[in-house]
Parts: structure tokens; C-alpha cells; sequence
């Protein structure tokens, strides 16, 4: 059985992320069936409203701090939090599988000797032990893991562990001052597209494929995602192209997604495509070939020319909007 459950908060600008908070949910749901405590951590420098995931159901978090971990150091950051688990005792660690995570997690696991499970969609108490559920073969079939070591470390797909409403109760917040943080590895600079949404956390993502034929015909995705206020998304070919940024890509080589829609345009549906968002709620495609491997994950599809099917989709979200 558990003796305390962690989870690890991510923060960007100072301001946690959305993840955090489903992680921390997450934690704390489990912590209850296992009989466990439950705490986060948090490290960065000046971090805005850390006390809010009390609402969650965490009853502690540690935010080391640093003027030089404002941005992201795999070195500084693994090291911190392999010797916070250590001192604290904490058996399960839950990471969100977002770029962080991914690229965190196994490095803790090495340091801690941990077992890990990554991109888990649920979980489940059986004889005391945590199993979790994970998508295997591109997303074509589910496994559950039991990890067996002592230290048992797990990555959340974003989007999946719903963090429900906050119940208003406030986190004890203990500040650690780093003396000397390991920035062997770290992140100068970060740049994002001001005002465009991140479709590792969006609700809903419109995505466009081969099928929009050029980056100049991208105006209808991104006037459709507009209207909806939807992140937009690429698949790997219209990447590769040059088209759009990788930070757009979803698939088994870009972001895995888990949004509550999921639209389509103009892609065929690769295996390295589906794996990356058939976890979807809804997914809406629209492909001229109606043989496409996209309409087989699909809720709802449409055979036709994105060139036709797409204005008309955008005047009639118009006219719902102006009524």
C-alpha cells in the first residue's frame, strides 16, 4: 500500500498549467481508495496561485524555488524532485504525459530506480495495487500494467482525468529556496504564437491533413478553430511540408490529444495519426475518399471536398452564432 502519492505540478510563465490540475486530481482521488496522503511539488520561480490545487484534494505542496528554474532544466528539475521523493517517502508519482513529463519522468524513474508506466488513461485499485490502463500499438488496443518496484512512477495523457470543480479549500504551501541548482541541461528561451491555444490542451482542435493541398489554403482551419475556439492542429505529412510548425503536429511523433472534439480536414488517417488522437470524444473527419482509415475512428463523417464542405460549415456556425 501507498504511503504518500505526489504529484508533479507544471508551470509555465509562473502560472500553473491546466495538467496540474488534473494531476492533482487524479492523486488525490487515488490516494483516497489506496488510504494514501496525497501532496504536489512545484518548481520555478515566482508561481502564481500555488495554494489553488488545495481545491483538488492536495494537502501539500513544496514549491522549490529559483530565479534560474523561471524556464525548464531536465538536470535541475530530475535531481529536485528524485531528492524530494527520497526524503519524503513518497511511493507513486504521477506526471502529466505532456512534453515536460515525457521528457522528466524516465529521467526520474533512472535516478529512483522507479518503474514507470507512460501516457496512462486510467486507473484502477485491485488487492491494495495500482493498475494502470495504456494505449498500445499506435492506440489500436489497451494494456494494464502493474509495476512491481518499490517506487512506482506514472505519466496522465492531458485531457483524460477530469479535474471536476475545485471545492474552494486551499493547499499548504512550503517555499524551498535552491541554493544551487544543476543547469547542465536547461531551456534558454521559449517562444509561442501569441494567443494561439496548445493542442496538447485544447477542448477542441480542428486539424488539417494533405488534403488542404498548400499552407495558403490553412485560412480555413484556422477561420473554423477561430469560430470554435479551437486550437489548431497538423497532421505529420503537412508538417514535414513545411506548412505548419511542429508545434502543431498530432500524432505518435508530434502531441498525443484527448480533446472533447476533434475535426478533421483533409486527413487520411496515417497509423501514426490515429495513435496520436483517437482518444478523442468526438471526432468529426472530412475526406474525399470514403475509403479514407480516418472515418473508422470517426463519430461523424463527411465524403466530400474540403474546399466545398468547409466554408459551408463555417457560414452555418456563423448563423448559429449571429441567431
Amino acid at each position: 500500500m501507498a504511503n504518500k502519492i505526489l504529484a508533479v505540478l507544471e508551470q509555465r510563465d509562473g502560472k500553473l498549467k491546466k495538467i496540474s490540475f488534473e494531476v492533482a486530481r487524479a492523486a488525490s482521488d487515488i490516494a483516497q481508495k489506496l488510504n494514501a496522503g496525497v501532496e504536489a511539488v512545484v518548481i520555478g520561480n515566482e508561481v502564481e496561485g500555488i495554494e489553488n490545487v488545495g481545491g483538488y484534494g492536495v494537502e501539500k505542496v513544496t514549491h522549490y524555488k529559483h530565479a534560474d528554474l523561471h524556464n525548464y532544466s531536465s538536470s535541475a528539475y530530475g535531481d529536485i524532485i528524485a531528492e524530494h521523493v527520497n526524503n519524503s517517502g513518497n511511493d507513486i508519482i504521477f506526471f502529466g504525459n505532456t512534453a515536460m513529463g515525457k521528457d522528466l519522468a524516465p529521467k526520474v524513474a533512472v535516478k529512483l530506480n522507479a518503474g514507470i508506466a507512460m501516457d496512462c488513461t486510467a486507473f484502477e485499485i485491485e488487492d491494495g495495487e495500482l493498475i494502470a490502463t495504456r494505449p498500445v500499438y499506435a492506440g489500436k488496443a489497451l494494456i494494464d500494467v502493474k509495476l512491481t518496484s518499490g517506487k512506482k512512477i506514472f505519466t496522465l495523457r492531458p485531457n483524460v482525468f477530469n479535474p471536476g470543480e475545485p471545492s474552494g479549500a486551499k493547499a499548504e504551501v512550503e517555499v524551498k529556496e535552491v541554493a544551487n541548482p544543476n543547469l547542465s541541461v536547461r531551456v534558454v528561451e521559449l517562444k509561442k504564437s501569441e494567443g494561439k491555444l496548445d493542442v496538447a490542451e485544447a477542448s477542441i482542435i480542428v486539424s488539417g491533413g494533405r488534403g488542404m493541398k498548400g499552407p495558403e489554403n490553412f485560412h480555413l482551419v484556422e477561420e473554423l478553430a477561430d469560430l470554435l475556439g479551437a486550437a489548431v492542429g497538423a497532421s505529420r505529412a503537412v508538417v514535414d511540408a513545411g506548412w505548419r510548425p511542429h508545434s502543431e503536429q498530432v500524432g505518435q511523433t508530434g502531441k498525443t490529444v484527448s480533446p472533447n472534439l476533434y475535426i478533421a480536414l483533409g486527413i487520411s488517417g496515417a497509423i501514426q495519426h490515429l495513435a496520436g488522437m483517437r482518444s478523442s470524444k468526438y471526432i468529426v473527419a472530412v475526406n474525399k475518399d470514403p475509403d479514407a482509415p480516418i472515418f473508422q475512428v470517426a463519430d461523424y463523417g463527411i465524403t466530400g471536398d474540403v474546399f466545398e464542405v468547409v466554408p459551408a460549415m463555417i457560414e452555418e456556425i456563423k448563423k448559429l452564432k449571429e441567431g
